[in-house]
């Protein structure tokens, strides 16, 4: 069974997993399905805002549908809540992101 259909099936059963759901999204950013990766990373952060590492995958998959306001605001809201949780590195990766969107 590849991945993506292991992926919706586990969902089937546990609907809330942010991993899941974050998982999925990585699936489908593999195979270009950007708007697919794309609901799937907004579920994550609708289910649980401070699932960190999904800002950066959502935000990228915004630049890559060319919805770069949509990017730069995931971006600051994924710094903001890096620093609330002072998660470091994240912060810094999604600053960096950031900048690289905006120059």
């Amino acid at each position: 069974m590849d991945r993506i259909a292991k992926l919706t099936e586990m969902l089937s059963e546990s609907p809330s997993d942010c991993f899941l759901m974050h998982a999925l999204g990585l699936e489908y950013q593999k195979i270009g399905a950007w708007d697919m990766a794309k609901l799937q990373f907004e579920k994550v952060l609708e289910t649980n805002m401070n699932y960190i590492g999904t800002y950066y995958h959502l935000a990228k998959t915004y630049e890559r549908l060319n919805l770069n306001d949509n990017a730069i605001t995931t971006y600051e809201s994924g710094i903001k809540i890096a620093n609330e949780l002072k998660d470091n590195h994240a912060r810094n990766e999604l600053q960096m992101a950031l900048e690289d969107l905006i120059d």
